[in-house]
């Protein structure tokens, strides 16, 4: 399981700028008034090649019936207990400016039961946040009395110590899963299948056509599918996994705390399949969501086939034909150039009986191994086409071509000069793989490294 990392404390201590700067994103809203957050907010981490889930959680009121928006309060304080059920570490943030609460003893006792120390390690940091320097260190240490340790100093705004603090969390967490970590080479030969797309587009409707049987809930309404629910069957000797996943909306348009969880549920199911088939509504054409879910995909190396639905409406106005919808396709998802397309109703089933088999096709792209004779031949040929532009007046030089992994094909050239090869000719060379090999609904990386020369040592990867 990837690790989990729960971020609580009292409202307005810096919690959601102590998880941009872990995530090293700006997901979260920051604001200097207090209860900006209510809701648990999940985010992803990296850290030593170690991936963690990040919890930012409401301001935590240990007794929210004495404030004035108490049921308010009473539902954000559900909330970070939901979060630390979940968490492997959690880090427990204070304000120095303001020194200690009775609020921050409350919580303290409240983590202490929560989170007992688990094989011998503490699960619970104490972050002091505001410390800008050695002074407001040693005006910290009024904090020991809480009783959790290790106490750290930080500044999440400024970024101070928060490597140490990484550190601390990689002693706590437990170690990573050998098994997890083959898991993109399983020994079953099930095919993974992930359905994604916004809210009410048709994806558990498509799933129970593809399944032949009514085994998911389809309404009109919105946020019907809340998780990601896998369905196993075989199919002419081949075992598939479908994952009906939950619609992804825009972030700003998540205010449900459980959507906040299926949203990333949806994200993690991308990962864990080898194909997604990512829904686009036929009628309303590609939006800005769509264009992110397409990101999503091509960020994480994975095989898609474009599914417009509800084409049997859009074959109803005379304004959007194929031409049409083709084109708008390629305009708005130009990282996804490499993905076929069908045209299908999930409704009345038009078109769904081609899913699977071209899902098939995009696998076996997906896991197909060339030779590195065969490679260093189409290597030589492509090079005597088009020559690489050169660095600095001095030749580009693409010397050997070999794969190193399948799901997604992944290929390394050795180069005396790799910055000379530049995006515009990997992009050259990646259409002539696909002109030759296919490759069709698979994405693939192309790595140029710097070619050895006679006794010098291997460069770490």
């Amino acid at each position: 399981m990837v690790p989990v990392i729960a971020i609580v404390g009292r409202p307005n201590v810096g919690k959601s700028t102590l998880f941009n700067r872990l995530t090293g994103t700006r997901d979260a809203l920051v604001d200097d008034r207090p209860g900006v957050t209510r809701d648990r907010h999940y985010g992803e981490a990296t850290w030593y090649d170690r991936e963690f889930v990040v919890i930012d959680t409401g301001g935590f009121e240990p007794d929210p019936s004495s404030l004035p928006d108490g049921d308010l309060f009473l539902a954000v304080r559900r909330q970070a207990e939901l979060a630390i059920e979940e968490a492997d570490v959690v880090l427990f943030v204070v304000d120095r400016q303001m020194g200690v609460t009775p609020a921050d003893k409350m919580t303290a006792d409240i983590l202490r039961r929560a989170m007992p120390p688990k094989e011998g390690k503490e699960r619970v940091l104490l972050i002091v946040n505001k410390c800008d320097g050695d002074r407001h260190d040693v005006e910290s240490w009024e904090f020991s009395e809480l009783g959790v340790q290790p106490m750290m100093c930080v500044s999440a705004e400024h970024g101070r110590n928060i490597y140490d603090l990484w550190d601390e969390i990689i002693l706590r967490i437990p170690p990573p899963d050998p098994d997890e970590v083959v898991e993109e080479e399983p020994d079953n030969g099930e095919i993974r299948v992930a359905v994604l797309g916004r809210p009410n587009i048709g994806k558990s409707t498509l799933t129970n056509r593809l399944l032949g049987e009514e085994r998911h809930v389809v309404h009109d309404s919105p946020g019907t599918t809340m998780d990601a629910i896998d369905s196993v069957f075989e199919q002419e000797g081949q075992v598939w996994r479908i994952v009906d996943t939950a619609g992804i909306r825009r972030r700003a348009r998540i205010d449900d705390r459980l959507e906040s969880l299926s949203t990333f549920r949806a994200i993690k199911a991308i990962e864990r399949c080898h194909i997604s088939l990512l829904m686009i509504d036929g009628e309303e054409g590609v939006t800005t969501q769509d264009a992110r879910l397409a990101a999503l995909i091509a960020d994480r190396g994975r095989g898609c086939i474009i599914l417009v639905n509800r084409w049997d409406l859009v074959r109803l106005d005379p304004e959007r034909g194929l031409a049409v919808v083709k084109e708008e396709i390629e305009r708005k998802l130009p990282h996804l150039s490499w993905a076929p397309q069908l045209y299908i109703s999930a409704l009345t089933g038009k078109g769904t009986h081609r899913v699977l088999p071209l899902c098939k096709d995009v696998f076996e792209n997906f896991d197909r191994r060339v030779s590195t004779a065969r490679l260093n031949e189409f290597l030589t040929e492509a090079v005597a086409s088009y020559q690489p532009p050169q660095r600095y007046h001095h030749p580009v030089r693409l010397n050997y071509m070999t794969q190193t992994r399948v799901r997604p094909p992944s290929f390394v050239i050795w180069s005396n000069t790799p910055d000379g090869v530049k995006d515009g000719y990997k992009r050259y060379l990646e259409n002539q793989l696909r002109a030759r090999y296919g490759f069709i609904g698979s994405p693939i990386r192309i790595d140029v490294r710097k070619k050895r020369k006679p006794g010098e040592e291997k460069e770490e990867t």
